[in-house]
């Protein structure tokens, strides 16, 4: 597995992410990844859709708290051409409880714990912690990238208003 060596850190540790990199303009790679129910779900499923994809290291954690949180604001505001899926690898059954104390309605959260199958295909893994790492993707109806954020510091949030204008420009 290609290994990138202190391509991000985490509270100022370097820390090393596994995976083949994935770049603006590429087609996005099809991955297998579980829903709330257990149910395997895969890019196709959502086919026709503008996609922002929120991969954060855990649904129970402050920052991807408040990162779902507003991304679940956002989405609201989007329309139904618009999907946002949060990626973490926590076990589903977690990220359903998570939701539901949350409040969580218009973000879709998907569980990469059995196989990291996203994390591997779009190198988002975080080899010291297995975990993902905290980034942010637009892919288009075509299923192109057209906008990649890999938040250098775990523990910061993204830049939501450039994904917001990324989604919008792609739709």
């Amino acid at each position: 597995m290609i290994e990138r060596t202190g391509a991000i850190t985490f509270k100022g540790t370097p820390l090393t992410l596994q995976g083949a990199p994935v770049a603006v303009g590429d087609k996005a790679p099809d991955f297998t990844v579980l829903g709330n129910d257990l149910s395997p779900k895969t890019l196709a499923d959502y086919k026709g859709k503008v996609l922002i994809i929120s991969a954060v290291p855990s649904l129970d954690t402050p920052v991807c708290d408040v990162e779902t949180r507003r991304f679940n604001q956002e989405a609201a505001k989007l329309g139904s051409d618009v999907a946002v899926l949060t990626i973490s690898a926590d076990l589903p059954f977690a990220q359903s409880r998570w939701c539901g104390a949350a409040g969580i309605d218009a973000v879709t959260t998907l569980s990469d714990h059995r196989d990291m199958s996203f994390g591997a295909a779009y190198g988002l893994i975080i080899k010291e912690l297995r975990l993902l790492t905290r980034a942010v993707l637009v892919v288009d109806k075509q299923g192109l990238i057209t906008y990649l954020q890999i938040v250098p510091e775990v523990a910061h949030e993204p830049n939501y208003d450039a994904v917001i204008a990324a989604a919008r420009a792609s739709m």
